[in-house]
């Protein structure tokens, strides 16, 4: 047997009686399930996850429901998951399966990696899991798991890097029971190979792990080089009439795409704003405490200010990108976070107004 045979065996022993089975989307693994819960679990952890997995299957249950859906559903069912183009991603994949692949999830890793929001590694998980075919799989807990046992030093984000732990995984993938290996690695990476306080003596792999003989494991894998996240700033208007608020959907490209948001201003006043869009004045405005959200590469600063406007019926109209809502409704589609924040402090008064 051999040292990379032996690593299998190892971790897969340690799976049959450690490893997570009971997962929504291990019950019943189809190839629909299982490619949700690999989008859903990008960047996102298991625990969250779970219930918005099981609502958006509940409402898609297979590839026809999501592609025939319209988008502020979809992005309604995925409402505070965040990183939307995920969603965005799924139902335009599931569209192009209908149209190109008779409603099938592609068989083969090159055309699934053609499909919206398929990477190499989520391709590559989606078909050793559901099918069983022999992948490597490059996930977040993959990186960690070989990037320690391998002591492959250096930020995985290098091209070199990325590719010495592409050669790790690949040597690494037995031939058999495939679909459970690709589980048991990731399962290891997050239950006990951990990104700190790593618990070594449960390791099934952990005896001839590199950077725990050389006691080491903190340096693996490097750190992505530290930026400072850059600050930006901008203005949301509450414009409220008739007890609604008005939303405007936002373009397909940049933040929040496609989901329904709190007008921003351009550099107008609000007064201005209230006229050019609404084509009605102000009759009252309140600045309320500024409202800090962060994205991964920049932090965003949100100053809202709440305008109390009153509109003649005819100036109440409604268009596919702009709508009177009523807070107490549900959402019309995805909303993102800080906006469902500030319609939520709108409803119960939970906010500062500065004048």
């Amino acid at each position: 047997m051999t040292v990379r045979e032996a690593f299998a065996r190892r971790l897969l022993t340690w799976f049959d009686e450690h490893g997570r089975k009971d997962l929504p989307w291990q019950q019943d693994a189809t190839v629909y399930r299982v490619w949700i819960s690999e989008i859903m679990l990008q960047q996102t952890q298991v625990q969250t996850v779970i219930p918005y997995f099981n609502h958006f299957v509940e409402r898609f249950p297979d590839i026809a429901s999501l592609a025939g859906a319209n988008q502020d559903d979809v992005l309604l069912h995925w409402s505070g998951l965040g990183y939307y183009a995920r969603a965005r991603n799924l139902h335009a994949a599931a569209q192009r399966i209908s149209s190109d692949h008779n409603g099938q999830f592609p068989a083969s890793l090159d055309e699934a990696i053609e499909l919206p929001g398929i990477g190499r590694s989520t391709a590559a998980a989606i078909l050793a899991l559901a099918a069983g075919q022999r992948h490597a799989i490059l996930d977040g807990n993959v990186k960690r798991v070989l990037a320690r046992h391998e002591a492959i030093a250096g930020w995985p984000g290098k091209t070199a890097v990325a590719s010495d732990l592409w050669l790790a995984a690949e040597h690494n993938t037995p031939h058999t029971r495939v679909a459970d290996y690709t589980q048991a690695i990731m399962d290891l990476g997050a239950t006990l190979c951990t990104r700190s306080k790593p618990l070594c003596d449960r390791c099934p792999v952990s005896s001839d792990c590199s950077a725990r003989q050389s006691d080491s494991i903190g340096a693996y894998p490097g750190r992505k080089p530290k930026v400072r996240k850059p600050l930006r700033t901008t203005t949301m208007v509450l414009a409220s009439a008739n007890g609604q608020v008005y939303l405007e959907r936002r373009p397909e490209a940049g933040i929040w795409g496609g989901l329904w948001s709190l007008p921003e201003l351009a550099g107008q006043s609000v007064g201005d704003w209230c006229v050019e869009v609404l084509g009605g004045e102000a009759n009252e405005t309140e600045s309320w405490d500024i409202l800090r959200h962060s994205f991964s590469h920049y932090d965003l600063d949100i100053q809202p200010i709440f305008v109390r406007i009153e509109l003649p019926a005819s100036k109440v109209a409604e268009a596919d990108a702009r709508i009177w809502y009523e807070p107490d409704d549900a959402p019309p589609g995805g909303m993102a976070a800080p906006v469902r924040k500030l319609i939520d402090q709108l409803k119960k008064g939970e906010y500062v107004a500065h004048g």
